[in-house]
């Protein structure tokens, strides 16, 4: 089971954000997983199933999703650093998005 995973919640649209292309770096910027929200808005699996101590990256595709969505953004991209203290712990970033904000947080 992979320690990172996430979720997109379009709020403007109060539904799941499907399609995002969606990365995790390391510091060094070295590619450890990648994915795509489902239907649901998730990838329940994105990189290896142990990550040490350190910091990470997520990088979401948010001008994709604008595009198969018809819609102009703000935004191309969200990235979001993140530390990971205790690598024991599974890690849920999940990204409420809008247009023309976002916001994040550490999720269960």
């Amino acid at each position: 089971m992979s320690k990172i995973s996430t979720h997109v919640l379009d709020t403007a649209h109060g539904l799941p954000a499907a399609g995002i292309p969606v990365t995790l770096r390391a510091a060094d910027g070295s590619l450890l997983g990648e994915g795509r929200t489902n239907a649901d808005g998730r990838v329940s699996e994105l990189g290896p199933d142990e990550l040490p101590a350190g910091i990470y990256t997520l990088v979401f595709d948010t001008g994709r999703y604008f595009e198969l969505i018809d819609r102009e953004g703000f935004y191309p991209r969200v990235t979001i650093d993140f530390e990971i203290i205790d690598p024991d712990e599974h890690f849920h970033v999940p990204l409420l998005l809008n247009p023309f904000g976002y916001s994040t947080y550490r999720g269960s």
